[in-house]
């Protein structure tokens, strides 16, 4: 188990996390974590003991080497660090792991308790699926929360998915019955191009993220990266007629799906975005 002892006292937490591989597809949802650890400079807080959890020879330690000499040993494991945005006050505790190969309910229980230590009532949990959406759209974005009242007052778009589930789903199922209030966020990223890293998935996640938490997400290079990323998936279709001619039929699909009153609420929501970001940079 953790160790719980001389875990900081925070101000109204919320945890934002996300998991490294079934739930990941292009690594999209983990580099939100990757991204606002860096942004955010988050302090480390604990993480999970490895040996509970991960059988490593399928999820393999990784060995850094010097001058032919090793130098260290890093352990698959969840970790958890906190951080206080710019201009809020609240803190934001972020989890980055890998999908336990194990015991997930016992992993799930540990987080949690770790949550009610740290005085968490809302989590945000972030995915991303491989999907037949084209490229040169943007990405959706759906979700599910843990109460009626909440999916109501989160405005987004619910999964009707049923069947087999990740680290996320269990997760955010354990947190829902301990009375955390808990969303997953989910981006769809092309199968066509599952690669990684997919910076336009990871923009969209932050952005909703943004809208839903009121919290300034801070975006760094990720809007050039997505511009470039696409660029170079179109540089990529344009090279093959049976693919460029699957994304166009994507794209007439995905346009023909798109009701007016929809696209008009992703302007509008866009537009109190913009709002937002001129009055905070106004005041700095």
């Amino acid at each position: 188990m953790i160790e719980l002892e001389g875990l900081p006292e925070l101000v109204d937490p919320v945890l934002i996390a996300a998991f490294e591989g079934w739930n990941d597809a292009g690594e999209a949802s983990s580099g939100v974590i990757a991204h606002l650890e860096d942004e955010w400079k988050a302090t480390p807080l604990v993480s999970l003991d490895p040996e509970e959890y991960y059988d490593f020879q399928v999820t393999r330690p990784i060995v850094e080497m010097g001058e032919g000499l090793t130098r260290s040993i890093t352990w698959p494991t969840t970790k958890l660090s906190v951080a206080r945005p710019p201009g809020v006050d609240r803190d934001v505790v972020l989890l980055r792991g890998i999908e336990p190969n194990m015991r997930w309910r016992a992993f799930c229980e540990e987080i949690v308790v770790v949550c009610r230590e740290l005085g968490v009532e809302l989590a945000v949990l972030l995915g991303a699926l491989l999907n037949d959406s084209p490229h040169t759209r943007p990405v959706p974005i759906v979700g599910s929360a843990t109460d009626e009242g909440l999916a109501r007052a989160i405005n987004l778009e619910l999964s009707r998915y049923e069947g087999p589930t990740g680290i996320v789903g269990v997760l955010q199922h354990a947190l829902g019955a301990t009375g955390i209030h808990a969303v997953s966020l989910w981006a769809s990223v092309p199968h066509y191009v599952a690669q990684p890293p997919n910076p336009k998935a990871t923009l969209a996640l932050l952005s909703r993220m943004e809208d839903l938490l009121d919290i300034p997400m801070p975006l760094g290079d990720l809007a050039e990266e997505s511009r470039a990323w696409e660029h170079g998936v179109d540089e990529l279709a344009s090279q093959d007629s049976e693919v460029a001619e699957y994304v166009k039929e994507l794209e007439e699909r995905k346009d023909a799906a798109e009701l007016p009153e929809a696209s008009g609420d992703a302007i509008a929501a866009e537009f109190e975005r913009y709002l937002r970001r001129r009055d905070r940079d106004g005041d700095g």
